[in-house]
């Protein structure tokens, strides 16, 4: 079964900041912005800056299981918001997409929009020549497989699984890398053993 994005999902702008954002330690609102997202799609909440903003909605917030999507840009992967974020909303050009349907899980789906065929065919609906963008009429009419929830499960748990071997890979490859160029330095810089000693 086939479904389109806007069938199961609420697609919301973030929202659109008239002015330059004004860091407030004291204010009410954390405020995510794309460079709060790794490369890896991982979101750090911990960094967030906090504005405030006396005129938003209880429908501007971020709740767990939205998915936080880069619409501008070279990479328009999707993060997904896995613990509950109080008071805190998504900034523009970013856009929210809220599953509002029982029959696809979130992780399902940004599982799906971060794969590399997704991205190839997003990257070919992208908008704008200096600055390439992904309408949300294009988000909305994108088709995404919706097997059963079962297999859903199962696919986002191998998915994780290949993430984290993947993650753990890289660390493997940073950690050999100090080890050898410690090694290498002492053998450049140490001092050279004289016999007898």
């Amino acid at each position: 079964m086939k479904k389109r994005i806007g069938q199961v999902a609420e697609v919301k702008m973030g929202f659109p900041f008239r002015t330059r954002l004004e860091p407030d330690p004291a204010g009410e609102i954390a405020v995510i912005q794309m460079k709060d997202i790794d490369a890896t799609n991982l979101l750090h909440a911990e960094d967030l800056i906090r504005v405030r903003m006396p005129d938003y909605k209880e429908s501007h917030l971020v709740k767990k299981g939205d998915l936080l999507f880069r619409s501008r840009g070279l990479t328009n992967t999707v993060s997904l918001a896995t613990v509950d974020l109080p008071h805190a909303v998504l900034a523009a050009p970013m856009m929210l997409i809220r599953v509002k349907t029982d029959i696809i899980m979130p992780a399902y789906l940004q599982w799906f929009l971060n794969l590399s065929t997704t991205q190839a065919t997003l990257a070919k609906q992208a908008e704008g020549t200096s600055v390439r963008m992904i309408s949300k009429a294009t988000l909305d009419a994108l088709e995404v497989p919706v097997p059963p929830l079962v297999r859903q499960k199962e696919i986002v748990e191998l998915a994780n699984l290949a993430t984290q071997e993947e993650r753990l890979t890289q660390e493997l490859l940073r950690q050999r890398k100090r080890l050898v160029e410690g090694i290498l330095l002492a053998c450049a810089f140490g001092q050279p053993q004289r016999k007898g000693h």
